[in-house]
């Protein structure tokens, strides 16, 4: 039997880590939004503009140039493992391509407002980009979170009995320590796929692949096979068992 604790345990790590994803993708899909807002907002404003001076066809051109170039050099900035010299690159030619459409937007004629209105348009396209690289779970917090909710839960006790000395058994494996699985791998990874795990239990009859994990981490396949591994081959870390499955 599990005590209620455990019981709270598994039901806040069932629903906590689609809630999560699901609050991630809808922040995702409304910054998407506003930055198609607000690049074909900046878009018309430049086209309109050139047009009037005269560019013909190239009105149409450059002002989608300019935002384009904002967009790509802002996700290059925010790539994980990117080269810094091409983040350095891209972050010199963001500050000329922002400059270049802010001021564009600035010098169409209208209200004076609307000119500022407009040139700040083109910061919130590039603060909007920004944002969305910067969008990902806080796991040292989940970490935290989950030892409020575990600490002094009563361990489950294995009442199996052994099996015989006599009888090998078929499926034994060398003893896989934490520290091999984890010296590659960030700590707090191990208590995110902990709780990923025991969803993916309670709702699925299937055991969670390390594709599967890996997905839902946004790490790599191998990563998600050493925290697999960890997890179901738990050792003592720093004097303490780790947590499986909201259970310490």
């Amino acid at each position: 039997m599990t005590s209620l604790t455990q019981q709270f345990a598994a039901e806040y790590a069932k629903k906590a880590v689609p809630g999560m994803l699901r609050t991630i993708r809808i922040n995702k899909l409304a910054n998407k939004g506003i930055l198609i807002g607000a690049v074909a907002a900046s878009y018309l404003h430049q086209a309109h503009y050139l047009l009037s001076l005269g560019a013909g066809f190239f009105s149409w051109i450059l002002p989608g140039v300019f935002d384009l170039g904002i967009v790509s050099m802002l996700t290059i900035t925010q790539a994980t493992g990117m080269a810094a010299e091409a983040k350095r690159a891209a972050l010199k030619v963001l500050v000329i391509v922002v400059l270049i459409s802010g001021t564009v937007n600035f010098l169409a004629p209208g209200a004076l407002i609307l000119r500022i209105i407009f040139a700040i348009v083109v910061a919130l396209v590039a603060g909007v980009e920004w944002v969305a690289g910067k969008i990902r779970p806080d796991f040292a917090a989940i970490e935290v979170r989950e030892n409020e909710l575990t600490t002094h839960t009563p361990a489950i006790v294995d009442t199996t009995p052994p099996a015989p000395a006599s009888e090998p058994s078929p499926t034994a494996q060398p003893a896989i320590t934490v520290r091999d699985h984890t010296e590659d791998i960030p700590a707090r990874l191990v208590s995110a796929a902990r709780m990923i795990t025991v969803q993916h239990r309670q709702t699925s009859t299937q055991p969670i692949t390390a594709d599967e994990l890996a997905t839902r981490l946004n790490t790599t396949p191998a990563i998600a096979g050493q925290l697999l591994a960890t997890i179901d081959n738990p050792a003592r870390i720093n004097g303490h068992t780790p947590v499986l499955g909201g259970v310490r």
